[in-house]
């Protein structure tokens, strides 16, 4: 099978990091890269032996599939000239900066029969994962999402640096329409907010509660979801879940043959616990980007939509403008 040409445009940090797996999945063939920056090209094209490309123009010449990974603000421009010539992308998040421009590379990707997808990486955590096989009926969403101080994403909020990917997840696991957002957010070190907390009111009467900062001193990215009958915890630095589920102490049949049982006070009721590290070994980039390629081929569907990124990023773009409209006057 003739394998996927792709290139990749953007190679920071992370778009090195894309790069460097596509030269290892055996199903594509990774023919260059390209950025704003030559000394940058050229050392990741040195160090794969591939094509350093002198322009945008003639990386999108020599290759079928794209990842972009520019800056949030460049992502509109670079996916548009992609799409146009009928080629696939992945666009790492969020999709754009702007609703507008998200619409329009959805209805270009349509229109020229094109695989659009959007890098939302949290979807392939393992420990997103591990509820795949569950009942998913949240009732209550919470989320801390903390990181150092990184100056190469300060062209956006944290909203959309950071938040973004709990947005998608809660967007994912309620699947309702949001009926209310309450928002707070502050900048510190940048322009910008670099500190945001939300609340989301869904239709169906969901909440969720999710905190971003980027100017923590201790990392973390975890989320819980409660629900009726089971409280599921994620923790995605660790790639593991916690899942619990709720029993009745009094009926035999609902008690484990193995396993502890969490007894809830006096309710007569307690939790069954289990943890799943299943996958938490692999690499969650070379997952989005092996499903990427079996999206361009047909043989799974494409797992992050546009249409998807683009709920996310109405979303984060509202958040932004609740907490704009609340924030403090220096």
């Amino acid at each position: 099978m003739q394998k996927t040409k792709v290139a990749v445009i953007g190679v920071g940090r992370l778009g090195g990091h894309h790069a460097r797996w596509y030269s290892k999945i055996s199903a594509c063939e990774l023919v260059g890269v390209f950025d704003q920056s030559p000394e940058r090209t050229e050392a990741l094209a040195s160090e794969l032996s591939v094509k350093a490309f002198g322009s945008l123009g003639e990386a999108l010449d020599s290759a079928d599939a794209f990842s972009i990974v520019t800056t949030t603000s460049a992502h509109y421009d670079v996916a548009l000239q992609v799409l146009e010539r009928g080629k696939h992308v992945l666009i790492e998040k969020p999709i754009t900066a702007r609703v507008a421009e998200a619409q329009e590379l959805i209805d270009k990707a349509k229109q020229n029969n094109c695989t659009l997808t959007v890098g939302h990486i949290e979807r392939f955590n393992p420990a997103t994962l591990a509820l795949s096989g569950a009942t998913v009926k949240p009732r209550f969403i919470e989320a801390h999402r903390l990181a150092a101080f990184n100056p190469r994403a300060t062209d956006v909020a944290v909203i959309l640096d950071l938040m973004v990917h709990d947005i998608d997840l809660a967007l994912h696991f309620v699947g309702s329409a949001v009926k209310a957002i309450h928002a707070s957010a502050v900048p510190v070190i940048s322009d910008l907010a670099d500190i945001a907390n939300v609340r989301i009111e869904f239709e169906n009467g969901a909440v969720a509660n999710l905190t971003a900062s980027r100017i923590s001193l201790q990392a973390m990215r975890k989320m819980r979801i409660f629900q009726r009958d089971s409280y599921y915890a994620l923790d995605f630095a660790s790639k593991t879940a916690d899942l619990y589920n709720l029993i009745d102490c009094d009926d035999p049949s609902q008690r484990p043959e193995s396993g502890s049982v969490f007894p809830l006070g006096d309710s007569g009721r307690g939790l069954i616990h289990r943890q799943e590290r299943e996958h938490a070994d692999e690499d969650m980039l070379c997952m989005e980007l092996t499903a990427f390629l079996k999206a361009i081929t047909g043989e799974a569907p494409v797992v992050v939509s546009g249409a998807e990124a683009l709920q996310a990023l109405e979303v984060a773009i509202e958040v932004e403008r609740v907490a704009q409209a609340g924030r403090l006057i220096d």
